[in-house]
């Protein structure tokens, strides 16, 4: 299945600016129809949503432009592509250990004031 830009930007829900802006990073790169209007494939949509992940758990944009031109090359960049990747996941797991220590906090502070809303009831 292809997709013009405003079916594109419909299915994924990235707005047409941010897919032009992708392109012109060179992270998202559609081809193009013969009247040179772009033409987006299942296989964009899939890597849009992978990009979508990058974004959302703090990968800068040069790292995911970074990524792009690796994956552009092939194959033979699967090596640093993964140490990309393992350093992301590496730099995740850190700020999950934070968040966990910062809810274990708010959960003792919590529990904290339920013990004494439950005092002060008695």
């Amino acid at each position: 299945m292809h997709y013009s830009i405003s079916e594109f930007s419909a299915l994924t829900g990235f707005s047409i600016h941010t897919l032009r802006f992708y392109e012109k990073e060179g992270i998202l790169i559609p081809q193009r129809r013969a009247n040179n209007h772009r033409c987006y494939s299942a296989r964009d949509a899939e890597w849009v949503t992978f990009i979508t992940r990058l974004k959302e758990t703090g990968m800068p944009l040069k790292s995911i432009r970074h990524y792009a031109d690796l994956r552009a090359q092939g194959e033979e960049t699967a090596q640093a592509r993964m140490d990309l990747l393992l350093a992301h996941s590496g730099e995740l797991q850190q700020q999950i250990a934070v968040l966990n220590d910062h809810f274990q906090h708010l959960e003792r502070k919590i529990d904290y004031y339920r013990d004494l809303l439950a005092t002060a009831a008695i």
